[in-house]
């Protein structure tokens, strides 16, 4: 007899099989008993007919509490019923690995204390269902990069300087000196984009922002491409065919996760469509002033209410272009005819989700680019590095940066940031 998992199940249809799993649920009329199972690849129903296990297994099935741990041996049959599909008609069933007075239990709970119980919480429909769109997003991400001719580099977690400057890292003790948690792999994929062309990295980033809102994370991944000999508009169009990529294979590859969020389809087919609407920060601000957006001005950065009814606007992620240079990083590249602004974009996704990517050209001139480091208050011997990059064979590059956890959200159609990440890091919150 074979071992599997659920997932596989369409292959095994009519086989007698043994597969281990979970309990989450389960329901009994007199002669029959309804087991939810969970296996880690899905959710699904197993079957336990009395008359044809007889009276322990019955007793047996009908006693299990949730989360208990059982090896279940069965026939793989069609259920057009559930979203899964597949049932098991089990004809064995041992238990593995008790469990009692499971705290997550059917009923609605407080936010507070399913964070509590991430731990736990993790293996419910919703989350393991947000888990494989992250996973998918991931694999895709990898896959994208590869078939266009990237390498990837990692860049260190621990620096000596950071991209946008110090007010929201966390500094340490390296030894006799500071050192920050990165906020950013940028600038060294600036550093490995001069060694390899077109390169990319992905890896946990951090930001010391003391903020709540449903969009902020503490902690949280970034894919962080840089590409030598290319402009921004170049760079634009690798943006939104990465982005138009991944949600194609949420949507060819996670039927079974995008059924269980109740994630409209059609709504995500619109992101594949290219290429996305482009505004520039002049008109957006233009945009907002004429639609009752007192309280923006030109030089502002954009809040949520403006990302969001910009977004809405063009019913697709939207890029908005050349940012005043005063909100934006030191490094990127100025206007070639406008000293307020530089040449950089944000893509805003759509359906209040906000910034998913921020990408710029990157300034190139030596001279320039040390005026801006000693005008932001940078100290400058710890860019000397960086500036190096700009004294032996500097050409024009570009790069952007896209959050995993935003990009998640948004494809899962959830409400808040924190179910994106399996263990997230929020103001006041390090636990579990």
């Amino acid at each position: 007899m074979e071992s599997i998992q659920i997932l596989d199940a369409k292959k095994h249809v009519g086989e007698t099989v043994q597969i281990g799993a979970w309990v989450a649920n389960k329901r009994s009329s007199g002669k029959i008993a309804f087991l939810q199972l969970r296996d880690g690849t899905a959710y699904f129903q197993g079957i336990v007919v009395k008359s044809e296990v007889g009276e322990e297994v019955f007793q047996l099935a009908k006693n299990l509490n949730q989360e208990t741990a059982v090896l279940v041996t069965g026939e793989i049959r069609e259920d057009s019923r559930s979203k899964f599909g597949y049932e098991i008609g089990i004809s064995g069933l041992e238990v593995v690995g008790e469990s009692h007075d499971y705290p997550i239990t059917p009923k609605e709970h407080g936010t507070d204390f399913l964070m509590d119980h991430r731990h736990l919480w993790l293996r419910s429909s919703k989350q393991h269902a947000i888990m494989q769109i992250r996973n998918e997003i991931i694999r895709a991400t990898y896959e994208f990069f590869n078939k266009n001719g990237f390498i990837k580099i990692d860049p260190p977690i621990l620096t000596g300087s950071a991209p946008e400057g110090t007010t929201d890292l966390f500094e340490t003790n390296y030894f006799d000196q500071k050192a920050y948690l990165s906020q950013s792999g940028q600038l060294y994929m600036e550093a490995a984009a001069m060694a390899f062309g077109k390169v990319f990295s992905f890896g946990p980033t951090f930001r010391a922002e003391k903020s709540k809102t449903r969009r902020h994370l503490i902690e949280f991944w970034m894919i962080e491409p840089e590409m030598a000999f290319m402009h921004q508009e170049e760079s634009l169009e690798v943006q939104e065919q990465y982005v138009a990529f991944l949600v194609q294979n949420v949507l060819d590859n996670c039927d079974y996760a995008l059924d269980v969020l109740g994630r409209d389809r059609e709504v995500l087919k619109k992101y594949t469509k290219l290429p996305f609407p482009r505004i520039s920060y002049d008109d957006a601000v233009a945009l907002l002033q004429k639609n009752g957006f007192a309280d923006i001005q030109w030089g502002d950065d954009f809040g949520s209410p403006h990302e969001t009814f910009i977004a809405n606007s063009f019913d697709q992620p939207v890029f908005i272009l050349n940012y005043p240079k005063a909100i934006k990083p030191f490094y990127m590249k100025p206007h070639p005819t406008r000293e307020d602004v530089v040449i950089c974009a944000d893509m805003i996704a759509p359906e209040g989700y906000g910034e998913i990517i921020g990408g710029s050209e990157r300034a190139i001139d030596h001279e320039y680019l040390l005026e801006q480091i000693r005008a932001h208050g940078l100290d400058e011997n710890e860019y000397s590095w960086y500036l190096d990059l700009r004294k032996y064979g500097s050409v024009p590059h570009t790069g952007f940066g896209l959050g995993l956890e935003r990009t998640v959200t948004w494809l899962s159609g959830i409400e808040h940031v924190r179910e994106s990440i399996p263990f997230p890091r929020l103001l006041n919150r390090i636990y579990p």
